[in-house]
């Protein structure tokens, strides 16, 4: 297993939209594996593939506090949602960020394991919440891009200083050596 990178927002690659598994091999069988070591090395319940640079229908959640209860969905599909509520989220991709926003709480879901077996489940609660979450990265899209407008303009002006600064720090690093 291996820690995979997190790539931060504005990073281009977590905009693009994820391909569906179709050949349940190794490899897939690989990457489930490393996302749930990058999971675990967080403060996470939840990572998708395209937050690694994987452009894959690939996700993984965890909602126990002791990586007890690993629970991976490949080319995840919703069946049915209900019980709107107000969550807070946060997001590995774009660090320091929080908000508001409206996610159903109950949903059917459908999706296959590494081994391709489809399954159906049901779930509730954050665990409803965090799978639409990251199903949102397989389709390009980040928490944020729900949040009002002018939210959205204090989040890429902040991501926009904070790269500045890691430009600046590389490029006084470099002048030194």
């Amino acid at each position: 297993m291996a820690r995979l990178p997190i790539l931060e927002y504005p990073d281009a690659r977590l905009r693009l939209r994820a391909q569906p598994v179709v050949s349940f091999d190794e490899q897939v069988a690989q990457l489930v594996d490393d996302l749930f070591e990058t999971l675990y090395a967080t403060t996470g319940i939840g990572l998708s593939a395209p937050q690694t640079g994987h452009s894959l229908q690939v996700v993984v959640i965890d909602m126990s506090c002791d990586a007890s209860a690993p629970t991976e969905y490949i080319n995840p599909a919703i069946l049915s949602s209900s019980v709107p509520g107000l969550v807070e989220e946060s997001c590995l991709s774009v660090p320091g960020v929080f908000g508001n926003l409206v996610r159903a709480t109950q949903l059917r879901v459908r999706a296959w394991d590494r081994f391709g077996e489809v399954f159906e489940s049901d779930l509730d609660g954050m665990h409803a919440v965090c799978l639409q979450h990251e199903m949102d990265h397989l389709d390009g899209k980040l928490f944020i891009d729900r949040l009002s407008f002018f939210r959205r303009l204090r989040v890429r002006a902040s991501a926009a200083a904070r790269a500045r600064s890691v430009k600046a720090a590389i490029g006084a690093r470099a002048g030194a050596a």
